[in-house]
Order: structure tokens, then C-alpha cells, then sequence
């Protein structure tokens, strides 16, 4: 309360007169004060905070004791490994036991056909359905010790997880199969792995694996369709040998003959994932069950805090199963109950997939990433769009490098909704790996989605991740610290000039997640593996002043493409230079593209005589170089002997460029024994490459 001498300093005559001032001068003024305060109020409230960071993000990794510069995260208290987060759930059989604890027997897996909702099995029928199939496949003579692998040959579904944890549920060893493998791959790893059993989703699967194996002694006895096979495939694999059954009659067969789960130890193998072969066979890489808990468990560690999830939590599971990526991504889901809806199999519905599941996980490549970029710039096709998108996501990234990551904000509702919807509206948590992105994508749509949003490096090796993003730090450019459950060294590459002392060096990993070995065979072990247990993964690797890593460079000539599939160009080149018309060839890939070009020097001592003969054409070499249709003949001629050489789809070049002077000694292009200087070509074909490119895209 005021008090009279206070009034009194203010030059009011008396209290009669101030409350008539009050009452006939200030009552506007004092609901004005009022709204504000009551506007400050409901700001201060509801203003957007920023997530306290897990751990200090300007040294997010510190070195082992011990020397050799490794470095572990910070999360951990000492130098071990982390193995596991719940004590209940230390291999991936128990991953799904707790789940269906702590789902309360909720919906676990969904599908759904074209223009309908997802139907779903709650985890007591996926946990009827794994011991049921599980108990077949014993029933067939698979056992722990004696033929414990079996195949699966499928396309994203319902069918495939279930297939696996029939796996898990006996400790028995899947083993993925994949289309891109090749039919001469294929062959290879079932005959390598011993497969017996081989579960199929489609007839033309079937009949694919039958045509690989119809040359070769093969111990492959039972195929299992996920739908009703025909009278005559049945037939056709009875001739071979094989008896065709469909999956429902393989579970009444394990229904009838029911067995008691085996539960696997922690050590044991869970799976033998075959990676691309590049330079030659596929290598099987042997994950045991602690390799993938540990790795999920990392991943749960570094986001217990910032976006822990629960049952209530729904995934879309579209990148492939067969890859290590997609099945960690399920196990996180698994273990704390959560829900997996499938896609329909064919991804360009994968936009209506997502309007109707809605997912709140959204594991992606850096293809779907750079679409989603591309598209949304693309939309923006006036000045004004453009500067109204932009001014959008500085503010929206001025927030984010804060460590405040929010979809409500006033450019969410004006800019950026529609990017969210289009993703269901209702992500919170993407995850992107299998091959570098470009900063400028990834930061703008962390910042236009709105959600939390991790960048993981790997390979399957080290199961499938071994350092990611920290919680807060948005950053891009780099892949993170170590995860809690491996530590990270690099090692000197003297030929390249990176040396550890620097900071720079190949990529090593050490830990829980580290692979087995790869299946019967050795000396490709020897070669991964050093004796003191630590992978060795080709890649250059940079330690940045925070404690992160930065990959800058490969150790060998070997690149992925955007869509995560490695290239070896040299034997690509090889293949092409085999035509009459072509003397050298640099084949080029970039990790931010999706296909190859190359930069192509015709053989001036067979060009004009190839192109009167082919083309009807004559002139001089430079003349004949400079014509559009020798171009086009040339990439024809090249295209046919990479079929015939067996490339695959995206191991052909999509365009060339054309060159009239010899790579040299001379001209710094050839090593003085006159292997291609790569480096080099790629700097002084770089504008040539960025225009091949540009290309395509138009």
C-alpha cells in the first residue's frame, strides 16, 4: 500500500485526490500494464528452451589411458565398453521379451495394402508366430550346433522380423540375402554359409535362387514362400531337390511339433551379414548378439536424456533389412516396446506410407535427404518464395545452434509445415547413415523438420555404427564422438601424409561392436582385424578440436555412392577400356551423388577407323571427339561391355566426358608406373565432373 508520506513527495494534496487521479486518469494504463504483464507471463512460461547437452559439446571425447591416441566417449566412467543399458535385456531374444513387457502386450508389428490402414500383430502373436517357426525350423534338423543358418530372402515385412526372431528365439544364425548381391553372389554365400533353409517373400525369389543353385552341389533342402506357392513351383523345386512350402504350413508344422525356446548367450553368433563384394567374393561378417546390444544400447545411451523412447514410439522400416542399419533401428524400437510399420514395398508410395503411419523414428540415407532438399527448393520458384525460405530456416537454425529444437515456432506454422506433414507431422527422432551428407542438406532440414536429428558413421564390421552425433550439438560436417560401446584411434597412413600425431589418420575400432571375424575365412580376417583387436576401415579420419570426427579421404581406391553401395573404379575401368574406341578411362563416384560419370580418352590410333565403321563418320581425331554422336556411341559401346562384364546397375557411368590428351608421367595425371594418380585427375577434371553432373540432374 502506498503510504500518505510517499504521496506526499509526489506533490499530491491529499488521498482524495490521488484516488480520484487513479480513477478517472490510469485505468487504461493499468489493464495496458496488466496485458503486458500477463503477456510476459505466458512467455516466460512457454518460451522455448534449450535441452541441457549430456556432456560438455567442446570435448565430447577424451583419450584412453594407455597411449596410442585412441579416444572413448565421454559418457562412460573409465575405459571400458559399454555392453548394455537394461540388465534384462543383454541379447536381442531378450530385446524382445522386454518389449512385450513393457508394451503391455501392445501393437509390435504393422502392414497395410494399397489405400488401407496398418493392420497390426500385438507381441504375443509376433511371440506365437517366432516359437512357431522357430520350432519348424528345429523340426527340419536345424540346431545351435549343426546347420544353425538360415537364409532370408525378402523385401521389408511383418514376415521378415518374425523370421529373424524365430532365429533369435532358438539360437539359431540368420543370414540375409539381398538383390543387388548378384545371382553369382547369391550362389556363393549359400554355399559358403551351408544354408539349408531359405525363407522367400515372392515367387520370383524362389525361382531366382533355384537358377542360382541348378549348376552347383548345394545342401539347400527347404524353401519357405511367405505366400501360397503354385503347384508348378513346388514342382519345380521338388525336381531340384528342395521342398517349397509356404510359411503358414511351416508354422503349423511348428504348432504341431512345438519346442521350448533356446535362449542364445550374449557371445553367441546372431547373424552373418554378407557385404557387397567389391573387389571380389562377398565376405560374410559374424555379429554375435552382444556385437548388436551394444551397439543399439550406445545409441540408447546417447539419447536417453534428449528423446528417450517408449511404446508410444512408431518406426517406419523402409531401408533395408538385409543392412545392419535397419536392424539396430529395430532393435532400439523392440526393446522398449515400441511399434514397426512396414512399407508397402514399392518406395514411391512411401510418401502416402508416411501421411498414414505417422511415424515418431525415421531412419534415412542421404539420397531421400538430398530428394527432400531438391524438392523443397524446388518449390520455391519465385525471388520472394526464395527469401521468404531462406529467412525461415536462419532463424530456425539461429534456434538450433542455441540447442533449442522445436516444430511450433511461428516459421513452422508459416514455412515448414508442409515439409513436416509430409513426413506424418509427427517425427521427432531421424537418424541418417551408410554414406556422407553434404552439411548444407543436413542442417537445413534439421532445422525444417524440427526434430532431433543424428548423423552415425560406421560399417558392418562394427555392427553398424561406431561414432555419432551428441545431443546439442548441431553442427555439421563431421560424424560425432565415439559411441559409448566401441573407442576410435586413427593410425598413420604415410603415403598419404596422415599421421596420427596430427590428428589425422585411418580409422580403427576397438569394442563391443566389433565383428567375429569373416565366416571361413581368415585371411580376410587377419587383414581387417590387427592382433590387438582393432578394425581397420579403410577410411581417413580427422580429429576435430572438440573431441569429434571428421572422415576427409579413403585409404584405398574404393568410394560409396550416396545410396551407401561401395565402387571400385578400377575394376569398372578396366571393363571399358576394352573398347576398341577407348584408350583411358577415369571413372569417378562421388559419396553425395547416386551414379558414376568418367572422364573417357578416345584411342587416336582406332577412333576414326571405329567410327567409319560403326557411324559411317570421317574427320580428323579432334574433329571426331567433338561430335555428339561418337560421344553417344562411345557410352553405348562402354554400357554393353559393362553388361557383359556383369556391372551392375550402378556401377555403369551415366554420362562421360570426352578428352583428347592422353593421361601422362608427363602431365601429372600417371604414377612413373602408370597407375592412374586419382587425386589428381580429380582436381583437374573437377569442373568437367560438376558439369557432368548438373547434367544428369536436368
Amino acid at each position: 500500500m502506498l503510504s500518505q508520506e510517499f504521496l506526499q513527495k509526489l506533490a499530491f494534496p491529499d488521498l482524495e485526490n490521488v484516488s480520484q487521479y487513479i480513477r478517472n486518469v490510469s485505468t487504461p494504463m493499468l489493464v495496458s500494464v496488466g496485458a503486458v504483464a500477463a503477456a510476459t507471463t505466458y512467455y516466460l512460461a512457454t518460451r522455448p528452451k534449450a535441452l541441457p547437452p549430456v556432456c560438455d559439446l567442446r570435448m565430447q571425447s577424451v583419450e584412453v589411458q594407455g597411449g596410442d591416441l585412441a579416444r572413448r566417449s565421454v559418457l562412460l566412467n573409465g575405459d571400458g565398453h559399454l555392453t548394455h543399458v537394461y540388465d534384462d535385456a543383454k541379447t536381442m531374444y531378450e530385446f524382445f521379451l522386454r518389449g512385450a513387457r513393457v508394451s503391455n502386450n501392445g501393437p509390435c508389428l504393422g502392414s497395410r495394402k494399397p489405400k488401407q490402414p496398418y493392420e497390426w500383430m500385438s507381441y504375443s502373436e509376433v511371440k506365437e508366430r517366432t516359437e512357431n517357426l522357430g520350432s519348424a525350423f528345429l523340426h527340419k534338423g536345424h540346431s545351435k550346433t549343426t546347420d544353425p543358418h538360415i537364409g532370408i530372402f525378402s523385401q521389408n515385412r511383418p514376415e521378415w522380423t518374425i523370421s529373424e526372431l524365430a532365429c533369435y528365439t532358438y539360437s539359431l544364425v540368420s543370414v540375409p540375402l539381398y538383390d543387388t548381391l548378384g545371382t553369382e553372389a547369391i550362389s556363393y554365400i549359400i554355399d559358403k554359409a551351408s544354408i539349408s533353409t531359405i525363407v522367400c517373400d515372392v515367387t520370383e525369389k524362389v525361382n531366382l535362387v533355384l537358377d542360382c543353385i541348378k549348376d552347383m552341389d548345394h545342401c539347400l533342402k527347404t524353401i519357405v514362400l511367405m505366400e501360397t506357392p503354385s503347384d508348378d513351383l513346388v514342382e519345380r523345386g521338388k525336381q531340384a531337390g528342395i521342398h517349397i512350402l509356404s510359411l503358414k504350413e511351416m508354422e503349423v508344422i511348428g504348432k504341431t511339433n512345438h519346442r521350448q525356446p533356446i535362449p542364445p548367450r550374449p557371445e553367441d553368433m546372431a547373424v552373418i551379414c554378407f557385404t557387397s563384394g567389391t573387389t571380389g567374393s562377398p565376405k560374410g561378417a559374424m555379429l554375435s548378439h552382444v556385437n548388436i546390444v551394444s551397439n543399439c544400447s550406445a545409441f540408447i545411451k546417447i539419447t536417453e536424456f534428449s528423446c528417450p523412447l517408449s511404446p508410444s514410439d512408431v518406426h517406419i522400416s523402409f531401408l533395408p533389412l538385409a543392412h545392419m542399419f535397419e536392424r539396430v533401428v529395430q532393435g532400439v524400437m523392440l526393446v522398449h516396446g515400441a511399434k514397426i510399420g512396414y512399407f508397402q514395398g514399392d518406395i514411391r508410395s512411401l510418401p502416402d506410407d508416411l501421411n498414414t503411419l505417422k511415424p515418431t523414428v525415421f531412419p534415412v540415407v542421404p539420397r531421400l535427404l538430398n530428394r527432400m532438399y531438391d524438392k523443397i527448393f524446388g518449390q520455391a520458384n519465385t525471388s520472394l518464395k526464395r527469401w521468404l525460405l531462406g529467412f525461415a530456416y536462419r532463424r530456425k537454425e539461429a534456434e538450433m545452434m542455441k540447442g533449442i529444437v522445436r516444430r511450433n515456432s511461428i516459421w513452422d506454422k508459416l514455412i515448414f509445415k508442409k515439409v513436416q506433414a509430409s513426413l506424418g507431422g509427427r517425427v521427432r527422432l531421424m537418424l541418417t547413415g551408410a554414406a556422407p551428407v553434404s552439411p548444407a542438406v543436413l542442417t537445413f532440414l534439421r532445422a525444417a523438420i524440427g526434430c532431433q536429428f543424428y548423423e552415425g558413421y560406421g560399417q558392418t564390421e562394427c555392427t553398424a555404427g561406431c561414432t555419432l552425433t551428441m545431443p546439442g550439438d548441431w553442427t555439421a560436417g563431421h560424424v560425432g564422438a565415439p559411441l559409448p560401446c566401441n573407442s576410435v584411434k586413427l593410425v598413420d597412413v604415410p603415403e598419404m601424409n596422415y599421421l596420427a600425431v596430427n590428428g589425422e589418420g585411418e580409422v580403427c575400432v576397438k569394442g563391443a561392436n566389433v565383428f567375429l571375424g569373416y565366416l571361413k575365412d581368415p585371411e580376410k580376417t587377419a587383414e581387417t582385424i590387427d592382433a590387438d583387436g582393432w578394425v581397420h576401415t579403410g577410411d581417413i579420419g580427422k580429429w576435430l578440436p572438440n573431441g569429434t570426427l571428421k572422415i576427409v579421404d579413403r585409404k584405398k581406391h574404393i568410394f560409396k555412392l550416396a545410396q551407401g553401395e561401395y565402387i571400385a573404379p578400377e575394376k569398372i575401368e578396366n571393363i571399358y577400356t576394352r573398347s576398341d574406341a577407348v584408350a583411358q578411362v577415369f571413372a569417378h563416384g562421388d559419396s553425395l551423388q547416386a551414379c558414376l560419370v568418367a572422364v573417357v580418352v578416345p584411342d587416336p590410333d582406332f577412333l576414326c577407323a571405329w567410327t567409319k565403321r560403326t557411324l559411317g563418320l570421317q574427320g580428323s581425331y579432334q574433329e571426331l571427339c567433338g561430335r555428339s554422336e561418337v560421344k553417344a556411341a562411345i557410352m553405348e559401346d562402354m554400357v554393353r561391355l559393362g553388361k557383359e562384364g556383369n556391372l551392375k546397375s550402378f556401377e555403369q557411368v551415366k554420362a562421360i566426358y570426352i578428352h583428347t590428351e592422353m593421361f601422362s608421367i608427363e602431365n601429372g595425371l600417371l604414377t612413373p608406373t602408370m597407375k592412374a594418380k586419382r587425386n589428381e585427375l580429380r582436381q583437374y577434371f573437377r569442373s568437367q565432373i560438376d558439369e557432368l553432373y548438373a547434367e544428369i540432374k536436368v
